[in-house]
């Protein structure tokens, strides 16, 4: 099985993560948004990241994706079949697919992407709005609602965790934007927990030392 993308996207991490909880061997080939490698295309026709391959099966959308994954490879159960949990896990996917990721992208793009891999500065009034405006919000709806058990949906690991960390290790480890542990203790500790699971651990760091590597190439 492959999957098609940089670890670097959320979406593709996410994926990545969820096969290593649930044992699988996925082969990762790094390609970015609108590459036009023909196999990749094949799997994503709209050039979205990441994409997937089983044999002959191919699609993209890092939920789909982990919808054939959770099927192919039902145990261990990341997905709760308890009705009011599994709406739950799906309500955190969504939240982190779309309302974390709209405010994380704001970040990355201007403060990574832009300036390191297209040669363009970065809009760090938008960059800046996120982190300042956007972030605290949903900061301030994270913290009451992650239990003390660290996982959000019956108190164990599930795709919930896996979809909300994701975009923190962007957020939090790539740019170093800091969470008051003071004020948002649960959510600091909550990233931390799930960040340094072996599902992410390597892999952001392997995404740490390439980002140093690409700095290091920029003249000052």
């Amino acid at each position: 099985m492959i999957v098609y993308g940089a670890s670097m996207s959320p979406y593709v991490r996410k994926v990545l993560a969820f096969g290593v909880e649930k044992g699988l061997e996925l082969e990762n080939k790094p390609v970015g948004l609108g590459d036009q490698d023909p196999e990749f295309r094949a799997a994503s026709p709209f050039g979205k990241i990441p994409g997937f391959r089983d044999g002959d099966f191919a699609i993209s959308d890092s939920t789909a994706i982990i919808m054939y994954l959770d099927a192919v490879a039902p145990e261990p159960n990341l997905i709760p079949t308890e009705p009011k949990a599994r709406a739950r896990t799906f309500w955190w996917d969504e939240f982190a697919d779309t309302i974390l990721m709209d405010c994380g992208r704001k970040m990355f793009f201007n403060r990574v992407v832009s300036p390191l891999f297209m040669g363009k500065p970065g809009d760090e009034a938008t960059a800046m709005k996120a982190e300042c405006e956007e972030l605290p919000r949903l900061v301030d709806y994270l913290e009451p609602n992650i239990p003390a058990s660290g996982f959000l949906v019956e108190d164990r690991i599930t795709l919930a965790d896996l979809a909300v960390a994701s975009p923190f290790a962007n957020i939090t480890r790539h740019l170093n934007v800091a969470i008051d542990a003071g004020r948002y203790p649960r959510v600091t500790g909550y990233i931390q927990g799930i960040l340094d699971r072996p599902s992410f651990k390597p892999m952001i760091e392997k995404e740490t030392r390439f980002l140093e590597k690409v700095r290091a190439q920029i003249p000052a």
